[in-house]
């Protein structure tokens, strides 16, 4: 199985410049006084001892900590571009970043954010396609870089709608817009490296792989017979990537995973079954979910994290009243553990997320649209509804008594 392409990506996050203030020490004398020094006199009887220094009290080494951001399918329906050409300004084409506006302080205050682009991008100029073979606007990148997402998980159902030439037009567009990626390749030797993304802390940076794999192809065969294009979820490819990235100096290994069925909130078997047993690798450290078009819940195994999936981030499925429209933010505070030099989840938050049908397309933050009245044109009574479902959903293996919160009112 292929790992991901290794982008190097520094990401926000607190840099810390030491300055270390050595003192100097040696024989040297003035130029006039090159002999000895006179001797101090001696010390009377009653003269005090001479006090000796005391040592320094060694620091106490403070934990890393970062906070990971995470959002589910970026599905583009024509909508979409519709609203983002609208909302450019004079002399560019779209602008999606109005559409993300609501959760961008969310986004941007992380140190690392991930997003999953679900759907090859098209030309500059088109032409765009929708379901079921997807070509999107590449302009979508520009906008998810400008919410303050860090990198992007490529391996979905729908990597190869447009081929080879999918695939490369759409790492290249990741790659102009500084968003690394993982899932997909243009050459096997980019399929045979990891993507670490380097996160800066209050200490020395954070190393972070992040892998991804999908279901399937929706029965659309490897371009070519070239099968490292991506990578598809078989538990021992996804271990041994792992096992590699750790061996490689990850701190932390995050894994995507593109699965479950669509619209259906609960886990299917291939979910239930193979989540506990990868979770469970002392090589990953957070299990990632997208594809439902759903949220689903939220679970703790042995103290790590299950996000079996967080529905659409940005989708317009024309049911504005159904769950499809839901979607889920989630973050997770890694911190360092001292005794062991590895990384655990200290705080696990979620966001519901809401996108509106009527323009002016967007995604909302529900928890603030309700605490502001700025409830778009999906309405109060809507987005209490998505509220109350989402909570149900994402709660319902026992997260919240495992310490999973919702996240505070921006």
């Amino acid at each position: 199985m292929i790992s991901p392409v290794r982008l190097p990506v520094l990401v926000s996050g607190s840099v810390a410049l030491v300055l270390l203030a050595v003192g100097c020490s040696g024989s040297g004398t003035d130029d006039d006084s090159a002999g000895s020094s006179p001797s101090p006199p001696p010390a009377s009887a009653s003269s005090p001892p001479a006090a000796t220094p005391s040592a320094s009290p060694t620091p106490t080494p403070q934990p890393r900590t970062f906070t990971l951001a995470a959002t589910g399918d970026v599905l583009l329906h024509e909508r979409l571009w519709v609203q983002a050409r609208k909302d450019a300004a004079a002399g560019t084409t779209m602008d999606f970043a109005p559409q993300l506006a609501s959760i961008k302080p969310v986004i941007s205050a992380a140190d690392l954010a991930i997003c999953h682009l679900e759907v090859p991008l098209a030309p500059a100029d088109g032409p765009y396609e929708g379901y079921p073979t997807f070509s999107g606007p590449p302009q979508v990148v520009t906008g998810l870089a400008a919410t303050g997402y860090d990198a992007c998980t490529t391996a979905s159902n729908h990597t190869f709608d447009q081929g080879a030439a999918g695939v490369d037009r759409t790492l290249e567009m990741l790659d102009q817009a500084g968003l690394a990626h993982a899932g997909s390749a243009r050459s096997p030797q980019e399929a045979q490296r990891t993507s670490i993304l380097q996160v800066d802390t209050d200490g020395a940076p954070v190393t972070v792989a992040l892998l991804s794999y999908t279901f399937g192809f929706n029965g659309i065969p490897y371009p070519d017979g070239e099968t490292w294009r991506s990578n598809e979820i078989v538990e021992a490819d996804i271990v041994a990537d792992a096992a590699t990235a750790r061996a490689d100096g990850a701190d932390v290994v995050v894994a995507a995973l593109h699965w479950g069925d669509e619209y259906v909130h609960e886990p299917n078997e291939l979910q239930r079954d193979l989540a506990p047993q990868l979770i469970r690798s002392p090589d990953i450290d957070l299990l990632l979910g997208h594809h439902a078009h759903v949220v689903q819940p939220v679970q703790n195994v042995d103290g790590e994290w299950i996000v079996y999936g967080m529905g659409n981030l940005m989708a317009n499925h024309a049911e504005p009243q159904g769950p499809k429209s839901e979607g889920l933010l989630t973050r997770f505070t890694f911190t360092e553990n001292l005794d062991d030099g590895g990384f655990d989840v200290s705080a696990a938050e979620y966001l519901p997320l809401y996108q509106t049908y009527e323009p002016p397309v967007e995604v909302l933050d529900v928890v603030t649209a309700l605490r502001t009245g700025d409830v778009g044109t999906a309405g109060k009574a809507r987005l209490e509804q998505a509220l109350a479902r989402t909570t149900q959903v994402v709660e319902s293996l026992g997260g919240a008594d495992d310490g999973l919160r919702m996240l505070a009112s921006s």
